[in-house]
């Protein structure tokens, strides 16, 4: 097969847009294609600070590398599981952040659960009723939003690819999850202490940014998180690859579809933030959920008194709940 553009070799084919690339063409048009999806949903400008959350996976190690080969202020911001076992999963994710960010010459920030909460995931989930990947969800939701205040930035940028947002969006249906559902957009705005959020690969396929990842060298974490196999989501995606397969584009006009009505579940006032009692971060009740855990743990593992001790800042160097540097930068 011939690439369109130049017509060498093609390396990729993308049925969805009857189109076929080559390696030298590659980057280009996918670079282009984030930031028309970028100004489509007209999610930051280059006068932003955007804080990049990285994994160490392909996805957004990828978004990290083409904000930066655009021209945006993109710094990155890794949060350390403590998932160890036979392959050091959580190392070996820090190590390809870490490649990168001296690759392209940005800040990376990271900070550490286990130093953060008390224990690393893997103890939280045996401390607490929480699965695994409710657990992480919460702590890293919290945890980015706080670090882009306390580090003044303007945005917090995700790696969701098309592939994740339409079976999270076909389980959200399935279930009528009214409340997911309307808050499933590739742009959330800033509001009563929450940043704005961002995912400016929600029409790029996870296929197209290993692609991405392979012509430019981007060494990352190949194996799935051990806590997410078996995870309903992965069936989801088989089934719609199905679909996918059979009528190229399904994925795309199904979440685009869903986009034209999505104000259908949106409820007229959303439920007030007000600050948590203990942190001051933005939540619908006294004690935020993170807040709750923390203390849990804390108090499971003998490290609290009866009364709950408060959350201090995470940014570098000062000071945290537990006393200990949370966030380091290379």
């Amino acid at each position: 097969m011939k690439c369109r553009k130049c017509r060498e070799k093609a390396i990729i084919y993308m049925p969805e847009h009857r189109l076929a690339l080559c390696s030298a063409c590659y980057s280009p048009w996918f670079l282009d294609y984030t930031e028309r999806t970028i100004r489509k949903f007209r999610m930051f400008s280059r006068r932003d600070r955007i804080l990049v959350a990285v994994s160490g996976g392909k996805d957004s190690l990828s978004l990290w590398h083409a904000l930066n080969a655009l021209g945006y202020e993109a710094d990155g911001f890794y949060i350390d599981l403590g998932i160890a076992g036979q392959d050091e999963y959580s190392e070996q994710s820090k190590q390809r952040c870490q490649e990168l960010a001296e690759r392209i010459g940005r800040r990376l920030h990271i900070v550490r659960v286990a130093e953060q909460v008390g224990a690393p995931i893997p103890e939280i989930t045996d401390l607490t009723a929480r699965q695994a990947c409710s657990a992480c969800g919460l702590i890293k939701r919290y945890l980015m939003n706080r670090y882009a205040w306390e580090a003044d930035y303007d945005v917090i940028a995700t790696g969701h690819n098309l592939d994740d947002e339409v079976a999270v969006l076909f389980s959200n249906v399935l279930n009528w999850n009214r409340g997911y559902l309307a808050r499933q957009y590739p742009v959330l705005d800033e509001r009563a202490g929450l940043k704005k959020k961002v995912k400016p690969f929600v029409y790029v396929t996870e296929k197209q940014t290993t692609v991405y990842a392979l012509v430019n060298r981007i060494a990352y974490v190949r194996d799935e998180c051990p806590y997410a196999l078996g995870a309903t989501t992965l069936s989801y995606k088989a089934i719609l690859a199905q679909l996918e397969h059979h009528a190229p584009g399904t994925k795309r006009r199904f979440l685009d579809g869903f986009y034209q009505i999505r104000a259908l579940f949106v409820e007229p006032e959303a439920p007030a933030l007000i600050p948590c009692s203990r942190c001051g971060q933005p939540t619908t009740t006294e004690v935020c959920a993170y807040c709750r855990l923390l203390e849990h743990v804390q108090r499971r593992r003998g490290l609290l008194s009866t009364s709950a001790r408060e959350v201090g800042t995470i940014g570098d160097g000062e000071p945290t709940a537990d006393s200990a540097r949370a966030s380091t930068s290379v």
